[in-house]
């Protein structure tokens, strides 16, 4: 029976199903370190980890759960990634892209003073940078307490996972099947190199992603009309402007359809500011007169859960009011079922310390060829959604599965 401790948000979803699912298997609680008590230093891990009550032979799993939903831990984590932060907590090692500055940060005090404006992005790239520090404190010190720690998810596949630069890159060195990438991040720089990029290549039709953006946040779903240059930007950006300040970028929970140049400019040059990848936009397999992908739950190296996103628009989250569809619903033969889960495990086995993600999965218009556009460390919420009979949670935290996640990532150590 083994022991877990849970670094999450107390009361919040994921937190809730999951030791909802071991208490249905008759598991001992998880162990809850939450995030805003370990930023602010009130929590200690070693405390934790003597509540466990480490048995040597079988040292508890460390799982590090989504820190969203929670708006003073997304404030505290802009701090912790400020310029000025004292050297002790500035632990950059597993930042993707090192070395990359920041646009107008924030002092750790102007950080701290953020109200809470609901929906807005206040700064993602300084909000990444902490969240990244963060994870470094986490590995160090756990390691340090117990040695022989085992993680569900190990940090630096966290932070590599969340940034989809990095992703791509990681996939593409591992053979699997990826969207082609416009240009590197770097020669990406603004607006006008991205369209002359895009017209030069005749990629006339890309995604623009927020490097460490989740939930369908900072997507835009872009193109460029060949023959007579009009534009069409698909996103949930929203903007407010100003007269004597910057404009503000917020999440408007809804897809909204921009043709005008200087707002699409404006918000393509925020996302390129705060780091984005860009790559082409795969004609998605058809039902009916709507578009759909899969987001397949890989878990201990084998594929279970998967649920189809449905939709008439290019990006499919399901809060987004895409319906949810098995794949038996689609039609999905038993050949391309196969080749998704296997194109998943394929994704998941490039991170070869992390036993747990949600990978997203396109398959192309006619060819049904596999592809996956994104693989998301925290990708296990998902409602209504069984195999074998049992919810993500349970299978996740069921006996058997759960050593399997143990030995998986144990062996890397």
């Amino acid at each position: 029976m083994r022991s877990m401790i849970l670094i999450g948000n107390p009361g919040n979803r994921r937190t809730a199903s999951l030791q909802e699912a071991r208490r249905r298997l008759q598991l001992p609680p998880a162990v809850l370190v939450p995030y805003l008590d370990l930023i602010q230093g009130t929590t200690q891990l070693e405390e934790s980890f003597k509540e466990v009550r480490i048995d040597t032979q079988a040292p508890p799993l460390v799982r590090i759960d989504a820190p969203g939903e929670d708006f003073e831990v997304e404030r505290a984590l802009i701090a912790l990634g400020a310029p000025d932060v004292d050297k002790a907590r500035a632990d950059d090692r597993l930042l993707p892209v090192p070395g990359r500055n920041d646009p107008y940060p924030l002092s750790e005090k102007s950080a701290l003073a953020l109200k809470e404006q609901r929906g807005r992005l206040y700064h993602p790239a300084q909000w990444f940078r902490g969240f990244t520090r963060l994870l470094a404190k986490v590995e160090q010190e756990s390691e340090q307490i117990c040695p022989d720690v085992q993680w569900t998810n190990a940090p630096a596949d966290i932070a590599g996972m969340f940034d989809k630069r990095h992703t791509h890159r990681v996939l593409t060195a591992a053979g699997v099947s990826v969207p082609r990438q416009l240009e590197i991040p770097e020669a990406l720089p603004d607006y006008w190199t991205l369209h002359e990029t895009m017209c030069r290549k005749r990629m006339h039709r890309v995604f623009v992603k927020l490097a460490a953006g989740s939930g369908a946040c900072g997507i835009m779903a872009y193109q460029i009309n060949p023959t007579t240059g009009e534009e069409l930007a698909i996103t949930t950006i929203g903007v407010d402007h100003f007269i004597s300040r910057p404009p503000q970028f917020y999440n408007a929970l809804k897809l909204r359809r921009y043709t005008d140049t200087p707002t699409i400019r404006l918000i393509v040059n925020w996302l390129l500011s705060h780091g984005a990848h860009v790559e082409q936009w795969v004609a998605k397999a058809a039902y009916g007169d709507r578009t759909f992908d899969l987001r397949q739950l890989v878990v201990a190296g084998a594929a279970c859960h998967c649920v189809g996103r449905v939709s008439r628009t290019p990006i499919t989250n399901l809060h987004l009011r895409s319906v949810r569809m098995s794949p038996d619903e689609l039609g999905l033969s038993a050949t391309t079922k196969e080749a998704v889960r296997e194109c998943a495990e394929s994704a998941l086995k490039a991170f070869s310390r992390s036993s747990i993600a949600g990978v997203d999965v396109v398959l192309s218009s006619g060819s049904m060829k596999p592809y996956v556009v994104d693989v998301n460390p925290f990708g296990d919420l998902l409602y209504n959604v069984l195999y074998q009979g049992v919810d993500p949670y349970e299978w996740e935290m069921g006996s058997g599965t759960q050593e399997a996640m143990a030995v998986a990532v144990g062996d890397e150590f």
